[in-house]
């Protein structure tokens, strides 16, 4: 394991490779894949992934400073490196929250800056209302609140306005008797335990979803001859169905009715424009009830990381939160 103080940090030939990585056992049967990256007595950070369902990648340490931060990232239960892979038992939102608690005070961290976007920033809000003696500062993207009717508006009246062609495939995937209520039939067809039946519905959400999330997605239909030829099947449908049929595991708008808790926390709120799964509107409602907290707008950017500016605009704000808590 590489040499952990601030020297040894800055001869490394790769500043952005593991300073630590290690399995955690945070009980249900469930371990946690958790790295960390800069330096040991860096300001501290930790990194949410999307989905529920995907996990960290390489590319997400590079989001902070190593000379100036210690960032804590990992795969959350059932997701990436962690184990039982694709796991939707004791996984629920209360115990993700519950793991970042293990894992900070395995770490030794009184306060943490709390970064995530999409799926990523309903958790970091959830913890932060949990916690928020806890964090020091939060960096969110796409702010999604975890509702029912954020997925339901994205994936019926937002598609079918914005990609009508799309919508028509989508439609087509399900047998007419469940196209009235689609985003539930979804959930249906994927939390089913046939394969012949959640083979088709996972890849044709995971296509749709993706092209919705790219500001110029690469496609924007779905191939239909190919939903029933035997490949991999994505991860994040299974996670994303567990989590979303269960109201992502909260009371009704629990995250506004709670940012009184976020009062004294500052935070950034980096905006695709175009997002179209995480609309602007839903940035601009958090902050009318989070005081400390502002939107940063990027143009011609929807809701990808990679979306042309929003990459910078997050690492901005990392650094700028950084500085805050660094006083």
């Amino acid at each position: 394991m590489p040499d952990a103080d601030a020297a040894a940090s800055a001869k490394r030939a790769d500043p952005f490779a593991p300073l630590t990585s290690e399995m955690i056992d945070v009980g249900d049967g469930h371990e946690l894949y958790v790295e960390s990256v800069g330096r040991a007595d860096g300001i501290p950070a930790v990194y949410l992934h999307g989905g529920p369902g995907s996990g960290c990648q390489p590319d997400h340490r590079r989001l902070f400073d190593p000379e100036r931060m210690h960032a804590v990232l990992f795969d959350q239960r059932g997701c990436g490196r962690s184990r039982p892979k694709g796991s939707r038992t004791h996984n629920t939102t209360a115990h993700l929250i519950a793991d970042m608690e293990t894992i900070r005070e395995k770490f030794g961290i009184a306060r943490w800056m709390v970064v995530g976007g999409s799926w990523g920033a309903t958790l970091a809000l959830a913890y932060a209302e949990a916690h928020p003696e806890r964090v020091s500062g939060i960096a969110l993207r796409a702010t999604f609140l975890g509702t029912r009717e954020e997925v339901e508006t994205a994936f019926t009246s937002r598609l079918s306005q914005f990609y009508p062609a799309l919508y028509e495939d989508f439609l087509s995937v399900l047998p007419p008797e469940e196209r009235e209520q689609p985003v539930e039939a979804y959930y249906r067809r994927i939390l089913d335990a046939d394969p012949s039946v959640h083979g088709p519905a996972s890849r044709a959400w995971h296509d749709t979803e993706r092209a919705l999330s790219e500001h110029k997605p690469a496609k924007t239909r779905i191939d239909l001859a190919s939903l029933n030829v035997w490949r991999t099947l994505p991860a994040t449908p299974f996670m994303e169905a567990h989590y979303f049929v269960h109201d992502s595991f909260m009371s009704e708008n629990q995250l506004l009715r709670n940012a009184d808790k976020l009062a004294g926390i500052p935070g950034i709120i980096v905006q695709g424009r175009y997002d179209l799964l995480c609309p602007p509107e839903t940035s601009q409602a958090l902050a009318k009830v989070w005081p400390g907290s502002e939107v940063r707008i990027v143009e011609e950017a929807g809701h990808s990381l990679y979306d042309a500016g929003v990459r910078d605009a997050v690492m901005k704000s990392i650094a700028e939160l950084a500085s805050k808590a660094a006083r």
